[in-house]
């Protein structure tokens, strides 16, 4: 077990106040490609400067995905703004993803931030990390697994509630029939959505399977089942990528579909203005990629724990009509 006592011995007072406020202020498409990205942040802080505190932080996501991008540059804007080392790594496969959690161990890293989508998969990694000594953050998916996991918190939106508020919209907007499109097998947040969406419509939604790899495929699929069944009057995808291959697919089989969707990206937001595009259910993913930073700088000094073992909420918010142009302001800036 590492002696978080020393450490704290070692680790320098913050140049940055970390007040509350921080914690306050603030939150796929998770893509299953394999990536394998690196990318390292804070060299030029202080505390990171004298190998004081580095972080890893561990994503079943993709290099090149907008939304994982913006938790990319949260995480390192945070190791930058909090003078501590942050080594952000990708790859949707999760025995890969496993090993690159248990690579970080390996590195007696100071803490681990990691996206649980696949949460089996990887339990041992993360409870390797935990009995190492080594404190975990959870973020955006595998919520409900974090505490047991051994984790001091989790970071994301809760899924079914999110779910449920996409399907109260859709309802309130008059769909009936809602297809909710799955673009990865097996992500337990995704399937969370689904459900939860079929609760907020007050109907079953029907699922249908893509794969996010092969979009063009994804748009086939949609625009055959848009066909084959008139009566689909909503489409509610998990992505921001698919939902641009979901509006294009309305217009192939002559649909007038409500198209809604999780997540957002610059395509998105230009639907949502043009009407292509009803609305999308931000999480707000640079709060996740933040704030663990936060919370694990806070625990190595202070033993400081946010949460009180429920999730810190990200979002989730509705970008509409209404607000969409204000939020294609941030997004140009990448923190949105």
């Amino acid at each position: 077990m590492k002696d978080w006592h020393t450490m704290a011995r070692r680790t320098r007072l913050l140049a940055l106040a970390l007040a509350a406020p921080l914690l306050m202020s603030a939150c796929s498409t998770d893509d299953s490609g394999s990536s394998g990205s690196s990318s390292t942040a804070g060299s030029g802080g202080s505390a990171a400067a004298d190998g004081d505190l580095s972080f890893a932080v561990i994503t079943h996501g993709s290099a090149g995905d907008a939304f994982w991008d913006v938790v990319q540059k949260g995480a390192e804007a945070a190791g930058d703004d909090l003078g501590v080392g942050v080594d952000y790594q990708s790859d949707g496969d999760p025995q890969r993803q496993s090993q690159l959690i248990q690579a970080a161990v390996n590195q007696d890293v100071d803490g681990i931030v990691v996206s649980m989508a696949n949460p089996d998969a990887l339990q041992d990694s993360v409870q390797a990390a935990v009995s190492a000594g080594i404190p975990v953050v959870t973020i955006n998916s595998g919520a409900e697994r974090s505490a047991e996991f051994g984790a001091i918190g989790h970071v994301g939106q809760d899924e079914t509630i999110a779910g449920q508020g996409a399907g109260q919209r859709l309802a309130q907007d008059g769909a009936k029939n809602v297809l909710c499109v799955v673009h990865e097998a097996g992500n337990i947040g995704l399937e969370q959505r689904c459900a939860g969406a079929s609760q907020g419509l007050g109907s079953n939604v029907k699922l249908l399977q893509v794969d996010i790899n092969d979009l063009q495929a994804a748009q086939s699929t949609i625009t055959s089942q848009l066909q084959s069944d008139p009566s689909i009057d909503g489409v509610l995808t998990l992505n921001s990528a698919v939902a641009s291959v979901a509006a294009a697919a309305a217009s192939d089989a002559g649909s007038k579909a409500e198209i809604a969707t999780f997540d957002l990206n610059g395509d998105v937001i230009a639907a949502i203005q043009d009407g292509s595009v009803a609305f999308a259910v931000d999480q707000q993913q640079y709060e996740q990629g933040y704030l663990p930073i936060v919370m694990l700088k806070l625990y190595a000094q202070n033993l400081n724990t946010v949460g009180g073992g429920q999730p810190v909420l990200t979002g989730p918010g509705i970008v509409d009509s209404s607000n969409v142009d204000q939020i294609a302001d941030l997004a140009s800036s990448g923190t949105r």
